[in-house]
């Protein structure tokens, strides 16, 4: 029993606090792992989507003639889709007698979900022309038609990322 006087805790006490402290560190590690996930799988959409709306837009430009053809960037054997992701981020040149030009992207986004594999490559996407397969894994070359993640791994709905 203790007395008035003595203040503290026991030694009792302090091993029930951090038995409970731990239990609730170990619940919440899942939980902050599986956010980690949820928000590079929204990174991945969003930097998808970027890139897919960058490559429309210049297709749509090039088939109404809204870029300059004097520069070679609409290629009638690429079905005027760009060369490279670079040429989206380059300032182009538009038709009509004032010197404009237009960006579709500040930057390539890079790729939340794979590791960089070559210098050359830091941005680590996928990409296939309008001649490749759709689920083709190879580029054939020539233009960019669609972009995806390399990484084999597996999403939290079940999907594999490189199929979105």
């Amino acid at each position: 029993m203790r007395n008035s006087q003595q203040l503290g805790i026991t030694l009792i006490e302090l091993l029930v606090v951090i038995a409970i402290v731990s239990i609730l560190a170990t619940a919440a590690m899942p939980l902050s792992r599986v956010t980690v996930t949820r928000v590079k799988e929204l990174e991945l959409r969003n930097n998808l989507r970027m890139l897919r709306t960058a490559i429309d837009a210049f297709k749509k430009d090039c088939d109404n003639k809204q870029l300059a053809t004097l520069e070679g960037y609409c290629k009638a054997d690429q079905n005027n889709y760009p060369e490279s992701l670079e040429q989206l981020t380059e300032p182009l040149k538009l038709a009509g007698p004032a010197d404009r030009t237009k960006k579709y992207l500040r930057r390539i986004p890079r790729d939340p979900m794979a590791r960089p594999d070559s210098p050359g490559n830091p941005n680590n996407w996928g990409l296939r022309s309008y001649t490749d397969a759709p689920d083709s894994d190879q580029w054939g070359g020539g233009s960019v038609y669609d972009v995806y993640s390399k990484s084999d791994a597996v999403a939290l709905d079940g999907s594999k990322y490189n199929t979105w």
